[in-house]
């Protein structure tokens, strides 16, 4: 009897553990596509991603670069102060997107420029995305607008 109440231990743990690592699969085979990275765009020019590959960027509107082509097309660059990377973006702008602001953009980089299929802007004045903030403080040129 003692023999076949381990054995029956040992058959539940086994089968615990499969449907454990069966179950980690299967959610991480469902969020594949729902995890983007987020690059600065120093981190871009230094190491680009391969072209399959989706990712934010984000940084500030580069000044003087914001160009809108027949259609929906918008063109513009998108800079952190240490590199600058062209985006274009086929679709309606949030309507706080704007020059000098900060923006995230999600896409794939292709060929040197960023195709972006989401934009999102800052939400008021002050506001920046966090992302955006730790990249333009790594490279040292982050004001902060309450100062």
């Amino acid at each position: 009897m003692k023999g076949l109440k381990k054995k029956r231990r040992i058959q539940v743990v086994a089968i615990a553990a499969v449907a454990l690592v069966l179950a980690t699969g299967l959610i991480g085979y469902g969020l594949r596509d729902g995890i983007n990275f987020f690059r600065s765009p120093s981190q871009v020019m230094a190491e680009p991603p391969s072209a399959s590959e989706t990712f934010r960027i984000g940084g500030l509107v580069e000044e003087g670069s914001l160009l809108r082509d027949q259609g929906e097309v918008i063109r513009f660059n998108v800079t952190d102060g240490g590199a600058t990377v062209p985006v274009v973006f086929k679709g309606i702008l949030p309507d706080l997107f704007a020059e000098n602001q900060g923006m995230i953009g999600t896409g794939k980089y292709i060929n040197g420029v960023f195709e972006a299929s989401e934009i999102l802007a800052k939400h008021d004045e002050d506001y920046m995305p966090k992302e955006v903030v730790d990249a333009l403080k790594e490279q040292g040129v982050y004001q902060d607008p309450k100062s």
